[in-house]
């Protein structure tokens, strides 16, 4: 079984540059008075719809995000635009399994240094005031020059966020308290098998300032789909 292939650009990151963000989405500034302190941490547990622009490739994908930090447990089900379906099975153990289903399956497990994004992994952001997206008032915030993320600010609800390699993701549903069954997180048995093993890698390079932060879910998103 030939081992998966790892598309070059990707998701897992956002952040468009300074620029691309201040002319496509002025930012209005605050005095200070009303700003928060710091972004809404992550319900545990809930599932979102994501559409993601790879900005870098013009590609784009449907990502059917399902969070569950309780769980110890992240599922992206990738879907590229008229290609297959991924499924990218993130553990706390730092342990993700890429495998697709089908007459052509095939899997590829990474282990990476962090484990799964934790919900208040934006703490420590820089608070950029407030801007418009899609029609939604947000705050925005960045994070070591690796991440943009907006909230909403009626609700706290992320909105977007966009990476430092051109990725964007928009969120088009979050369900808060959504579980997906646990069938559906289980790695197929060919995934064990000694073919599938000869594409298996290690992750071990982190950028300067990222692993500070520690189980970005996005940065790992990044690697996974960038070359390694």
């Amino acid at each position: 079984m030939a081992p998966i292939p790892i598309p070059t650009a990707i998701v897992t990151i956002l952040l468009l540059s300074i620029l691309a963000v201040t002319i496509g989405n002025p930012i209005t500034s605050s005095d200070g008075s009303d700003a928060p302190t710091s972004p809404t941490p992550w319900p545990h547990q809930f599932h979102s719809q994501l559409y993601v622009n790879l900005t870098s490739t013009g590609k784009l994908q449907i990502d059917d995000l399902w969070y569950d930090w309780t769980r110890g447990r992240n599922l992206n089900l990738l879907q590229s635009q008229l290609g297959d379906r991924l499924y990218d099975v993130e553990w706390d153990n730092k342990t993700s399994f890429l495998f697709t289903k089908g007459e052509n399956a095939t899997c590829r497990t990474l282990v990476f240094p962090v484990g799964v994004l934790r919900p208040n992994w934006l703490d420590g952001a820089t608070y950029l005031g407030r801007a418009w997206t899609g029609g939604i008032e947000c705050h925005l915030w960045t994070k070591v020059e690796f991440v943009w993320y907006y909230e909403e600010v009626a609700t706290g609800r992320p909105v977007r966020w966009d990476f430092f390699n051109g990725m964007s993701m928009h969120v088009m549903t979050f369900e808060v308290g959504a579980v997906l069954e646990d069938s559906e997180w289980q790695a197929p048995e060919y995934c064990f098998t000694e073919s599938a093993k000869n594409g298996n890698a290690e992750i071990h390079n982190m950028p300067k300032g990222i692993e500070e932060t520690v189980n970005i879910f996005d940065y790992l998103h990044f690697r996974k789909f960038s070359s390694i």
